[in-house]
């Protein structure tokens, strides 16, 4: 049969593929729209093949905050080159991932990759994309932050109906932050700060509480190491470590770090200086990072 330029459009704009591989993909299939899709896939299948050992640590990270702040998204999206992630398309598929995850919550990236997506699914679309653009891509990850419910996917469970959510994507698309209140900010400008601080100084927890005590111990002795290397008694490396841990509060936990912004106070006093709600937790995405 006849390909017209009416069909190549037709399933370039369903599809998103080069004009040429979508003409091949129907004088392959005989016109038939759904084998022609299916052609573009394996034909993206195939480029995954080829490109599966190949890196894929290049990317952006997109968010998605709801109007109430009660609710956020960040997801990373990956490909081989720079070049690449800059391209206008790459980033509306990156945003219409995070929308998908906003609003089916997928417990998994590989639910993610299950869930329908323009009339095939999520995985399809990967494929497509490799297809026609000829590098590796694949989702990284995402954060989902919720307020006043459980989200049971062991992501970011935030259970206080009266918090609230920021969301901070650093300058590049390359790190984004997702921080969590106690309380409605009242200030946006402070919620900003606060994640500012996380994208800068990458605290490893909220409040000492949250510090895992396997770390702790691990501090320690190296603290205890250094000590008696430098020719202190056991008994004083012993004590003066404790001084050691401290200062890994004061550089490692949010609320104890000082602040960026003004290194005469903590971030916990800035918050209270502002009138602010204390931060019930946070997370930092950062390209290419587990």
């Amino acid at each position: 049969m006849s390909i017209t330029a009416a069909d190549v459009k037709a399933l370039r704009d369903q599809t998103g593929a080069g004009m040429m591989d979508c003409k091949k993909a129907l004088t392959e299939s005989g016109g038939d729209f759904e084998k022609a899709i299916d052609y573009l896939r394996k034909k993206g299948q195939k480029v995954s093949a080829q490109r599966a050992d190949r890196e894929a640590k290049q990317g952006l990270i997109v968010a998605k905050l709801s109007g109430d702040n009660k609710k956020a998204v960040a997801l990373e999206l990956n490909c081989e080159t720079d070049f690449v992630a800059r391209n206008e398309e790459f980033i509306a598929n990156a945003e219409a991932f995070a929308e998908l995850v906003f609003n089916k919550e997928p417990a998994s990236t590989e639910a993610l990759r299950a869930l329908p997506f323009e009339g095939k699914t999520v995985a399809d679309k990967l494929e497509l994309l490799v297809g026609k653009i000829g590098e590796k891509i694949d989702i990284g990850r995402f954060e989902i932050g919720k307020i006043g419910e459980k989200i049971d996917i062991g992501r970011f469970e935030i259970l206080k109906t009266e918090g609230e959510i920021i969301s901070y994507i650093h300058p590049g698309s390359q790190l984004a932050v997702l921080v969590s209140f106690e309380g409605p900010l009242g200030n946006a400008e402070v919620g900003k700060d606060v994640a500012m601080q996380v994208a800068a100084m990458n605290p490893i927890a909220t409040n000492r509480d949250e510090v895992d005590q396997s770390t702790l111990d691990k501090e320690l002795e190296i603290a205890k190491e250094q000590l008696i290397n430098e020719g202190k008694p056991a008994e004083i490396a012993e004590k003066a470590a404790q001084g050691k841990l401290r200062r890994f509060f004061e550089e490692r936990v949010l609320l104890e770090q000082k602040f960026v912004k003004d290194g005469g106070i903590t971030v916990a006093e800035y918050l209270k200086q502002n009138g602010a709600p204390s931060v019930k937790t946070f997370r930092r995405i950062q390209l290419g990072e587990e």
